[in-house]
């Protein structure tokens, strides 16, 4: 008789879960050519199509769908009892999945992340950033990253840092050449550098003073996607940018940048580790969680 691998059965759930062959090979760390052959393999061992592929898109099978239903559950109790082994370990290893919007990948990178793989070497983590919120127990994750207000309710929440804010921003000369903006309306006569969302909208600029928001469509010579791009434009006096205030910290403190309508962008909610509730942690995971919450109230 046959012997399956558990990487062909997880390559079964992450296609299925992911929508995409492409997508699965990333998340399991494996070629897509490699996935394409495993499944093959397992199709033509069982005698039936599990997947129904088009160049556009991939789908189960009603026997892919069955299979699925059955060999699913399964697994997850298999992959449970392997972390019930490994939560006996005393030297953490193996892999984290960690999921975070770009900022907040950003601001934990060197405090945490780093500090967590000089601690632990044997452990490797792996950073997945995404500019829209994901269920991180369905597509595969140990942990998320987001805002403490975005965490969901039914989720273990580790607090990171304090409050943050926004920053809108010029060199000293576009200031000097162009004036400085007292309140939000005053950037419709200015340049500024457009933000795109990963859903392809056009950000509006938020700010907010007593309690009233304000939301500014600012225009400016050039659109992006990307805050290190942002940050390179606004350095070299093209216009006005919006940040995080932790992208731009160090250009604030060297002089190379000037902030404005502080009294116009308040502070936001912290950042907050967060993950479901597990009866068998890893050594890896439990270092983690411990490392996040040494770093509790330390600026990230």
């Amino acid at each position: 008789m046959s012997r399956h691998s558990l990487i062909e059965l997880d390559a079964v759930i992450a296609i299925m879960r992911k929508g995409s062959f492409r997508a699965a090979a990333i998340e399991l760390g494996v070629s897509t050519t490699a996935l394409s052959n495993a499944i093959g393999k397992l199709e033509r061992q069982l005698g039936v199509r599990l997947f129904n592929r088009t160049t556009r898109s991939v789908s189960l099978t009603d026997a892919g769908r069955a299979f699925v239903e059955r060999v699913g559950p399964a697994l997850q109790d298999i992959h449970e009892a392997m972390e019930t082994v490994r939560s006996q370990q005393e030297v953490p290893s193996g892999t984290l999945r960690i999921n975070a919007f770009p900022t907040a990948a950003r601001e934990i990178m060197a405090p945490l992340i780093l500090e967590f793989v000089r601690r632990y070497p044997q452990v490797h983590i792996d950073l997945v950033t995404e500019g829209k919120l994901v269920e991180v127990v369905g597509e595969g994750f140990d942990l998320g990253v987001r805002s403490a207000n975005l965490v969901p309710s039914d989720m273990i929440a580790v607090p990171l840092g304090g409050p943050r804010r926004f920053a809108v921003v010029a060199t000293p000369a576009y200031f000097e050449k162009q004036g400085k903006p007292q309140v939000p309306a005053d950037l419709h006569t200015h340049q500024c550098l457009r933000v795109r969302l990963p859903n392809g909208a056009l950000y509006r600029w938020h700010f907010e003073k007593n309690g009233q928001p304000v939301q500014v469509d600012v225009a400016g010579p050039v659109t992006l996607d990307e805050a290190s791009l942002s940050r390179m434009a606004v350095l070299d006096s093209i216009g006005i940018g919006f940040f995080m205030e932790s992208d731009i910290r160090e250009d604030l403190a060297g002089g190379r940048l000037v902030r404005v309508l502080e009294d116009w962008t308040p502070a936001l909610a912290p950042l907050a580790l967060y993950y479901p509730s597990r009866r068998n942690p890893s050594a890896a995971f439990k270092a983690f969680i411990g490392l996040a919450r040494e770093r509790i109230g330390t600026a990230l």
